[in-house]
């Protein structure tokens, strides 16, 4: 941090003060004299000590190894600082351990705590810490027991730590060497705690709050690197060390570790108002928020797309039902349109059947008046009457169906039959106009899915055109040919005519509604044939034969198979 915002380059040297660790210490001179030798002839800008032993290290050596330079004493006790050894030249940075509010912080956490098993070392140092702990935490001895663990091994600390009574916590201090006099490394030395304890671990060294302990208030490390960094760049800047002033840091606001407090059943309502949480593991939403809202986004875009669609869908389903019962009511007064002219043809369908019932009928009667009636005849003439009646009840049928007003059905049907009753009606029409009309359909039964009304209205359109445009011809060349057959997986029928042809270009235009070349025509047959070989997913074109003539040929899907079901 201090080379990060220094405003110059530093050289940075650092000399551990390894015989702080020790109990018995033994002599410094030559760790003194190795200094010396470093810093005699080329003595340091600035002297920075971290921690008591090596601000009285400092202190002590002063004259001998760093005359005239001045230091920045730091990370130490406000308690031990000496005083009396400190110049115009020094800048202290000292913190003040305040037990008996780490203490309370304990008791506020976990209310039902009974005992606070106290762990700390036997060095000079550590022992002064007891007698301090011991003094500021006699306030709250009728609320909760101490035990002080330092006169133990700390194996023996640990075996203790691993079968400590319910409601026990522990209040990590300082163990730099246990009662027996080993060296212990502080942060090794609590994991080695922390691994084997039954009860949950205190302290008030930011730096021990690393997973091990629950947490409280402590000292800042940030703010003491932070007012240290500061005072070192000011004496490197050139103000008077002497004249650089700092109260001693106290406690920062707690913090605590979720997961500890997770781990001992804490509930974060017994934590003191400002705490700050760490280490908390964000549940799904705060940890893939962001992925989570472009998913529902996504998802919501999506589902709007589909509404939309099926929105959309919905109406053009409505829009191509009311479009077939606009085709349907449309074909409807074509088909009346057409009856009109075939009304010679059906007048001369039901004469037929009827004139022979009559006859039928007067000649039973002369056979009823002898005296000896041929009853075999008269059966016989009554079965003639039977079949001429159900003739003219078929042409009624017929006529029926075609003129009534039905929706559009597709169902299986047999063009070649379609076709063929088609012609039945139109035949008389064409005999009265000297027209020939020759069918010849494809082999077999030939299947299509469609409305046999409405397939029947488009042979009927398609042939009255024809035979209007043959009926200037001469009289031995009026002829329209009809004929089936199936192309692949079509079913196809062409309609031509000895005509004059389509004279006009282009010739589709012939199927574009209130297109007419007649003088009294309304244009709407074809437009109306090919509405409905559209909507049976087929396709009508028309074209010029090259031997005269007009050729129109309807295409619409056949069905697989050679015959109809039964």
């Amino acid at each position: 941090m201090l080379e990060r915002q220094s405003p110059w380059p530093l050289d940075i040297q650092e000399h551990a003060l390894l015989t702080a660790r020790f109990n018995n210490p033994g002599p410094e001179a030559p760790f003194v004299d190795y200094l010396n030798s470093l810093y005699h002839d080329h003595p340091p800008d600035l002297v920075l000590s971290v921690g008591a032993p090596a601000a009285r290290f400092v202190q002590k050596y002063r004259e001998r190894l760093f005359p005239g330079t001045p230091m920045v004493l730091t990370v130490l006790e406000d308690r031990l600082v000496n005083r009396a050894d400190l110049t115009d030249n020094d800048t202290v940075i000292s913190v003040r351990n305040d037990f008996l509010t780490a203490i309370k912080n304990i008791l506020q956490v976990l209310p039902d705590t009974q005992t606070i098993a106290v762990v700390i070392g036997s060095s000079a140092l550590e022992k002064f810490w007891l007698d301090q702990l011991k003094r500021e935490l006699k306030p709250l001895e009728g609320r909760v027991t101490f035990d002080y663990l330092t006169d133990l091994p700390y194996s023996e600390i640990l075996k203790k730590a691993s079968a400590l009574p319910p409601h026990t916590v522990l209040f990590w201090g300082l163990m730099s060497i246990d009662a027996a006099g080993v060296s212990q490394e502080g942060d090794l030395a609590l994991r080695s705690l922390y691994a084997v304890a039954n009860a949950p671990i205190f302290s008030y060294q930011e730096a021990f709050f690393n997973g091990e302990t629950v947490g409280g208030p402590m000292h800042s490390i940030a703010e003491t690197s932070n007012k240290t960094v500061d005072a070192a760049i000011r004496v490197l800047g050139g103000e008077k060390p002497g004249q650089i002033k700092f109260e001693p840091l106290g406690f920062a606001l707690p913090k605590y570790d979720w997961r500890e407090l997770r781990r001992w059943g804490i509930s974060e309502t017994n934590l003191p108002p400002g705490s700050e949480v760490l280490f908390r593991e964000l549940d799904i939403w705060e940890r893939y928020r962001w992925q989570v809202m472009l998913i529902s986004a996504v998802i919501l875009v999506q589902a709007g797309l589909i509404c939309g669609l099926l929105h959309e869908r919905r109406r053009r389903r409505l829009a191509e039902v009311e479009a077939r019962q606009r085709l349907s009511e449309l074909a409807h007064v074509n088909r009346y349109s057409a009856a009109g002219e075939l009304t010679t043809s059906i007048a001369h369908e039901l004469n037929q059947p009827l004139g022979s019932i009559l006859t039928n009928t007067e000649t039973a009667e002369l056979l009823l008046k002898r005296e000896t009636p041929d009853l075999d005849e008269i059966a016989e003439i009554l079965a003639d009457i039977r079949r001429d009646d159900q003739r003219a009840s078929e042409v009624i049928r017929r006529l029926r169906r075609m003129l009534k007003k039905t929706p559009f059905e597709t169902r299986d049907i047999d063009l070649n039959e379609t076709i063929r009753e088609a012609i039945g009606f139109i035949a008389a029409v064409a005999d009265r106009r000297g027209v020939t009309l020759k069918f010849t359909p494809s082999p077999g039964v030939l299947r299509i899915k469609g409305d046999p009304v409405q397939m029947q209205q488009v042979i009927l359109n398609v042939i009255i055109n024809a035979m209007d445009a043959v009926c200037d011809a001469d009289a031995r060349t009026r002829e329209v040919a009809i004929s089936t057959a199936r192309r692949n997986h079509h079913a196809e029928i062409s309609i031509r005519d000895t005509g004059p042809g389509i004279v006009h270009e282009p010739i589709e235009k012939a199927f574009d509604p209130f297109f007419s070349t007649k003088p009294n025509g309304m244009g709407m047959g074809l437009a109306i044939a090919r509405t409905i070989v559209e909507a049976h997913q087929g396709r009508i074109t028309a074209a010029n034969q090259a031997t005269g003539g007009a050729l129109i040929t309807v295409t619409v899907p056949a069905l697989r198979g050679r015959s109809l079901p039964a």
